[in-house]
């Protein structure tokens, strides 16, 4: 799907005839074989777009982009930080859903209007999604989305871009810089969902705006959060460079880790039942009691009472 390779070059006419030239490898015909049995398989089924996006992606993967080289103390390392950065995505999601059910219990949260705005928005989305209606308009939008956060995160970072594409087959942003944020951003920003924030922001400084706008913005970020969480989850199995490029386990647990920062974050500025700071405070204590937890372990399994 989409990829930003760092220093990615596109295929010319000349190095298209060069690769012609040479003998193809057992890789190249068995992903090209791959990719024919997938189109034959899904015109039988009249699955076009789903194939569609597959084979480009069997494709692009051998003929478009190449792996770098990672040794044994890369990965290790990659590893190790994956496995550290567990225990947090712990903390995070016992102190979301902890909270969550505290609001929950108060009938506070199920009586804001934010909470079902956000919850219409997100119920739409979803139906939507599995219905199959406009599934290619949804999946260029969500293509567009993710070249554009990746051209944003690459401006952030001081870095240049020199071309970038967008189509139903993927999408591509060629750069002179690249790193982990710049990789993964896509797959934890809610682009179009932020915009409307930035939007409306922009829009109370100028204009005296209706109490209906809010409703409307509740609704909107729950309608393109659902977008982005969905479209994400649709697109990470089908062979995605950007989490390759920083190793796949590290760049899931990551992924996993800010979605669910990003989650919180939009919950606590919707409900203030769940407000920034009872958040952080609960975060903080669950840290402290995991950890409590995880030294009484190492003391039982140290006296050999575990």
């Amino acid at each position: 799907m989409a990829r930003t390779p760092k220093k990615k070059i596109r295929l010319g006419s000349t190095t298209g005839n060069a690769r012609r030239k040479r003998r193809q490898s057992f890789s190249e015909v068995l992903s090209r074989a791959n990719a024919r049995a997938h189109e034959r398989i899904n015109r039988r089924l009249n699955q076009r777009e789903l194939k569609h996006v597959r084979a480009a992606i069997a494709g692009t993967a051998v003929l478009g982009y190449e792996d770098p080289p990672t040794g044994i103390l890369t990965r290790l390392i990659r590893w190790t930080l994956g496995l550290l950065l567990l225990p947090l995505c712990w903390i995070s999601t016992w102190t979301f859903f902890q909270q969550f059910s505290d609001a929950a219990q108060t009938r506070l949260f199920w009586e804001m209007p934010a909470f079902w705005y956000f919850a219409t928005g997100v119920l739409l989305m979803t139906g939507w999604f599995f219905s199959g209606l406009l599934r290619s308009f949804f999946l260029y939008l969500y293509v567009l989305g993710h070249e554009l956060t990746h051209i944003l995160s690459i401006w952030a970072f001081q870095g240049r871009v020199s071309d970038w594409g967008v189509s139903l087959d993927g999408g591509y942003v060629t750069t002179d810089k690249s790193n982990i944020f710049i990789a993964l951003s896509p797959y934890f920003v809610p682009l179009w969902a932020a915009l409307g924030v930035i939007v409306h922001l922009l829009l109370g400084l100028a204009f005296d705006l209706p109490p209906v706008t809010d409703k409307i913005l509740f609704g909107w970020v729950g309608f393109f959060w659902a977008f982005h969480l969905l479209w994400t989850l649709w697109m990470i199995p089908r062979d995605q460079p950007d989490l390759r490029e920083n190793g796949t386990f590290l760049s899931l647990v990551i992924i996993y880790f800010a979605n669910q920062l990003v989650l919180a974050a939009l919950l606590c500025a919707a409900a203030k039942p769940m407000g920034f700071t009872e958040y952080g405070q609960e975060w903080v204590a669950n840290a402290a009691r995991t950890m409590e937890g995880a030294l009484q372990v190492m003391r039982q399994i140290r006296y050999g009472s575990f």
